[in-house]
């Protein structure tokens, strides 16, 4: 035995168990789990990695601690590796429903490694800048950013990049970056319509510089060559009132579309309203499809058909990626997370002029 394979010397698995009223020990744990109490050490402190501890092993590690109620001295844990054990989450609205199913894989992800996550939004270059380099945070997850907000982060600072262009440097150099296949969504979903015989599709576009919006640009104009194209820009941050004035444009107009793309489910809702106020049905009088697959989506009457963006999934891999990251471990961008149309009732064949 080696002092290299900290899962040799398991205690036997279950005994002398901790009493009722004291709280459970390390030594506890490996008990129960049958490993050493320094393999209880090194799977939560984080730096398992390089030693032989297999995920099955840490796996009953963390499912004794369960079932014992450990709770590991994070503090002292986070002082003794120079961490603060807190990541921060900068996503450009901390308001849209989207990023709220980002927070939520964020942080069931951030627990499996010990971080804790602090959310941001309205943030600027500078501020990333400062955030990253007051110690307050061990790294950082960007989601969602514009090419402006990427130059001044400090090259030595751990950071994730969600929804992103994974060719922008950022400090000098290239992040690990986490994409969402949002080409492939807004190609399925100009598909879809073109399926159902429209031809003449309109299509409200974020006026939003960030990566994610350009890539929903250029895909649509590659879905719908050959196509009669009606298009209105929405200015996100301005919300539903925004997109319900676009849309009433859009929808007013004497040879209006049968069928219309929103770049987002916000966009969408606020494309119902203005069809509401020109006496329209939804689809009968114009399909909608929309793009994020938020809560809302099936709340519409009718539910919108609209892409599914996996924002939970993209939170998780985001998180893994940035707790690699600190562990020392080499993190490669990985293919972009995989989009799929949820169609609903939104949507239907078109009149039989064709538009």
């Amino acid at each position: 035995m080696t002092a290299a394979d900290p899962t040799q010397e398991p205690a036997e698995p279950g005994s002398e168990l901790p009493t009722s009223g004291r709280r459970p020990t390390g030594r506890d744990v490996a008990r129960l789990a049958g490993v050493s109490q320094a393999t209880v050490s090194l799977v939560f402190s984080g730096t398992e990695s390089g030693h032989r501890v297999s995920e099955a092993t840490r796996h009953r590690v963390r499912e004794a601690a369960r079932a014992l109620g450990y709770r590991p001295q994070a503090a002292g844990r986070q002082l003794r590796l120079g961490r603060s054990g807190m990541i921060l989450l900068a996503v450009p609205n901390i308001l849209g429903p989207f990023f709220g199913r980002v927070l939520v894989g964020v942080h069931e992800e951030a627990g499996k490694h010990g971080l804790a996550v602090v959310v941001s939004s309205g943030w600027g270059s500078a501020t990333l800048a400062e955030a990253a380099t007051t110690s307050r945070f061990d790294g950082l997850l960007i989601c969602s950013p514009d090419d402006s907000q990427l130059g001044e982060l400090p090259s030595d600072v751990p950071a994730v990049f969600l929804d992103a262009d994974p060719s922008a440097p950022s400090g000098g150099r290239a992040r690990p970056t986490v994409e969402l296949d949002v080409a492939g969504g807004m190609r399925a979903a100009v598909e879809h319509l073109v399926g159902l015989g429209h031809r003449r599709i309109g299509h409200l576009r974020s006026t939003h510089s960030a990566y994610t919006f350009r890539v929903r640009q250029a895909a649509f104009e590659a879905a719908a060559k050959g196509l009669e194209v009606v298009e209105l820009g929405v200015t996100l941050n301005e919300g539903q009132r925004a997109a319900r004035s676009a849309a009433h444009q859009l929808l007013s107009a004497p040879d209006r579309p049968h069928a219309v793309v929103c770049d987002d489910d916000v966009v969408a809702s606020g494309l119902y309203q203005a069809a509401a106020d020109l006496g329209l049905r939804i689809p009968a009088d114009v399909s909608v499809v929309g793009m994020d697959n938020i809560p809302v989506a099936d709340l519409l009457a009718p539910p919108l058909t609209t892409v599914d963006l996996p924002g939970e999934a993209l939170g998780r891999v985001g998180v893994a990626a940035l707790a690699a990251l600190l562990r020392g471990e080499p993190v490669v961008s990985a293919a972009p997370l995989e989009t799929g149309l949820v169609v609903r009732n939104s949507t239907c064949a078109a009149p039989a002029d064709g538009d």
